[in-house]
């Protein structure tokens, strides 16, 4: 059977780097953030219901390649990201996305600690309040009361950290 992993947290935390590695390690697929897909094609001037969209476009995404992974699938992002995001930048979230947080679970969450140094990129806007976004991420998946672990470290020591969580799985 098919465990969903979910790699989530604040920007510039390695959730991209994370995905890819895990898959490499597990010989799978992963979902890249459908984010800067998207962003890349529009630009930055982004509105609420632009965020609605990357949102199902991930999730369109997610399903197309679960049937090409084997044993795991590794998600650059979810729609936690999306939550957060919304609700950073417009102080709102649509019901849609807030629905699916809930219904669209995944086997494991790995939430991405901001111990990286930060990485400029036209598509991140919040280089300076990464702990406390950290912190958001953190409440959401308590509340939902999702299965969760933090993923610390640098480099190779990272990939370990995500391993020996993901393996318990097994």
């Amino acid at each position: 059977m098919l465990k969903r992993i979910a790699i989530t947290g604040p920007e510039c935390t390695g959730k991209s780097w994370l995905a890819k590695q895990l898959s490499d390690y597990y010989h799978t697929v992963w979902v890249p953030e459908y984010s800067v897909e998207y962003l890349q094609q529009k630009g930055t001037d982004y509105s609420l219901d632009d965020i609605l969209k990357i949102a199902r476009g991930q999730l369109s995404a997610e399903d197309k390649l679960a049937a090409k992974a084997k044993g795991f699938l590794f998600c650059d992002t979810d729609l936690i990201v999306n939550k957060i995001w919304s609700k950073i930048v417009f102080d709102e979230v649509h019901e849609w996305i807030d629905s699916m947080v809930i219904e669209h679970r995944y086997d494991l969450y790995l939430l991405c600690y901001p111990d990286l140094e930060w990485q400029p990129s036209p598509f991140r806007e919040n280089p300076t309040n990464r702990e406390y976004l950290f912190g958001l991420y953190e409440d959401e998946l308590k509340n939902q009361g999702f299965p969760y672990r933090i993923v610390t470290g640098l480099g190779d020591e990272r990939l370990k950290n995500a391993v020996n969580f993901v393996d318990k799985l097994l």
